[in-house]
């Protein structure tokens, strides 16, 4: 038995630093065939507690192949984990991905999503290009009345774009937020797919923005022509295929066909994902459509949009003036780089059959600033601001690729992981934000925004109601509460039901430190969020300002009953402040009062 207990234990393998936790580990070993009696005594921990596991986590219900791949999985990860590999780990590594691979398809094969080629991959080389399980059937029928109906309900600036991508080959379209580009486009590669066979590409700053398009497409199918379509990646009969990306350049540049890229202002490093996306549109018979609200004339992808990056390494006399004016570009122009470019505001979509927008509440809602950069097209000027958006850029994550432990779908969607609340109240005819943190596991590590929301004309009972739902979604450990002037309302009600919350003074030595903690995490990419427009501007809109005295600087973002802004920003900020500048969780006792 000793020889058998070292064998099983050798999964963490000598010398190496990381161990396995004492739940995973018993379910291992219960995987194994040890008793429960066994493991407990193995593990030095009660009967009842390993006995509690099992029925809590339904050890019983894995199925053979489930335990297979647990094992799997943790005898792999341990390995890739080692930092000083023998020829042996290298051949059992990749032993185990090959036996990963084995299982992926049985598991596939038994839950009636896929056939005997998935349990024999040879068996789809015999029939070279044979993906016909896969195309969705579309009748006669069902093919002419998605194309016929294509034009219906849209507008009329859609349909300047429509008539550009006949003739153009490269449209740029600088646009007022939700006037429905993600929507009309969606739709028109779906139609331009059915009739001319062509694959579509679809990117986005992450891939649950480009899974925006897959859901407009089924929609789009479902109305015209009570089509239901399947698939990740959309497989048409005539052998177009749909693909929905985020912008990894790794995984995006095996792909060609129509490109679609959405929000392209918005993806860090946009210069390098340019390269591969065009790549994957550089036949003729492909166009390229690119079409973003904007950014900061300090991002690479405004270098693209304003012919920057035309002129640059052309002789003098061969560079080309660029007007982007709304005046020259309203109606869209070829510019001299052949790209068909256009500007189209938030009173350009009105005049084109947008009755979707009351815009004087939108003026309501949002600072000058804000309402010119996101409905009028206007760059926002990055170098007053204390967060700069390309250094914000490179904190954004496609959390569908990179979080595997959150999971938004399920009722709770980060488990039993800590979480702390930040929420920022609304005054008079603002806007209040609430946002959830993950704090780091360890000193050092990153905070990750999971969620965040926003509310408009709401009181304080409501307000606090706001927060207690999100107590039994999460395991909430701290709240932190903006208590200055009116928020103290909220906090007083919050209070009720977390006696623990924690109340905020805004006074310019705490808004100090908080800055200039979050400018710390920023930099050093301890932050992580969402690929989000909101999140990025609210931060941007934070300035330094002198107080009223001209001796001391404090921050402002235009928080005042005609504008609505920074309110997302401060109520993470208000989280991050828990940690203290050495990165370690402690609370900064001169700033924060927990009752009154």
């Amino acid at each position: 038995m000793t020889e058998t207990n070292e064998d099983l234990t050798a999964l963490s393998i000598r010398g190496l630093a990381t161990t396995l936790d004492h739940k995973r580990q018993a379910r291992l070993w219960y995987f194994a065939g040890y008793r429960i009696s066994e493991i407990a005594e193995l593990l030095n921990l009660p009967v009842s507690t390993v006995s509690s596991w099992k029925d809590r986590e339904k050890w019983d219900e894995v199925s053979p192949i489930g335990r297979v791949e647990n094992t799997l999985e943790a005898r792999l990860n341990l390995l890739i984990l080692k930092d000083n590999k023998t020829g042996g780990d290298f051949k059992e590594i990749d032993l185990l991905q090959r036996q990963m691979e084995s299982v992926a398809r049985i598991k596939k094969y038994s839950n009636g999503g896929g056939n005997q080629a998935d349990l024999n991959p040879k068996l789809a080389n015999r029939n070279k290009g044979g993906k016909s399980g896969d195309k969705n059937p579309i009748t006669a029928e069902q093919e002419e009345l998605l194309i016929n109906g294509f034009f219906d309900g849209i507008f009329a600036y859609q349909k300047q774009w429509f008539y550009a991508g006949q003739q153009q080959r490269i449209r740029e379209i600088l646009k007022s937020r939700q006037i429905g580009a993600t929507y009309y486009f969606a739709r028109e590669a779906f139609v331009d797919a059915l009739k001319t066979g062509r694959n579509q590409i679809f990117l986005s700053a992450s891939k649950k923005q480009a899974l925006q398009f897959r859901s407009y497409i089924l929609a789009y199918a479902k109305e015209k022509a009570d089509l239901t379509l399947k698939g990740e990646t959309i497989a048409l009969p005539n052998g177009a295929e749909l693909y929905f990306l985020g912008t990894n350049a790794a995984t995006a540049q095996s792909y060609h066909g129509n490109l679609y890229f959405d929000e392209y202002f918005w993806v860090p490093k946009f210069s390098t994902m340019r390269k591969v996306a065009s790549a994957m549109a550089s036949q003729k018979q492909y166009r390229q459509t690119y079409f973003s609200t904007p950014t900061t004339t300090s991002s690479e992808a405004y270098r693209f949009w304003s012919g920057k990056s035309f002129n640059q390494n052309r002789p003098k006399d061969q560079k080309a003036e660029f007007d982007l004016s709304h005046a020259n570009l309203q109606g869209g122009k070829l510019m001299p780089d052949k790209h068909w470019k256009q500007i189209v505001t938030i009173y350009d979509a009105e005049k084109g059959g947008c009755n979707l927008f009351d815009i004087e509440h939108l003026k309501f809602e949002n600072s000058t600033e804000e309402f010119e950069q996101l409905f009028l097209c206007q760059f926002a000027d990055d170098n007053s601001s204390v967060f700069k958006f390309n250094e914000l850029s490179l904190c954004q994550v496609d959390s569908l690729d990179e979080w595997h432990d959150v999971k938004p779908h399920l009722a709770r969607p980060f488990g039993n992981r800590e979480v702390w609340i930040g929420y920022d109240p609304a005054n008079t005819g603002d806007r209040s934000a609430l946002v959830i943190v993950a704090p780091p596991r360890v000193d050092g590590g990153k905070f990750r925004l999971l969620h965040y929301e926003t509310y408009h004309g709401l009181d304080f009972t409501v307000q606090a109601e706001k927060i207690r739902q999100f107590l039994s979604q999460y395991n909430v450990t701290r709240i932190a509460i903006d208590k200055t002037g009116l928020g103290v309302g909220v906090f007083q009600l919050v209070r009720q039901f977390f006696p623990q919350v924690v109340g905020l003074d805004y006074s310019p030595d705490l808004k100090n430190e908080m800055v200039l903690k979050m400018l710390n995490l920023v930099q050093k990419r301890r932050f992580e969020y969402d690929h989000s427009q909101e999140v990025t501007t609210s931060f941007m809109t934070i300035k330094r300002q002198l107080t009223r005295t001209g001796r001391q600087i404090t921050y402002v973002s235009d928080r005042s009953a005609e504008a609505s802004h920074g309110d997302i920003a401060w109520a993470i900020m208000s989280c991050i402040i828990n940690e203290s500048f050495d990165g370690s969780t402690v609370q900064s006792q001169s700033a924060i009062f927990t009752f009154d």
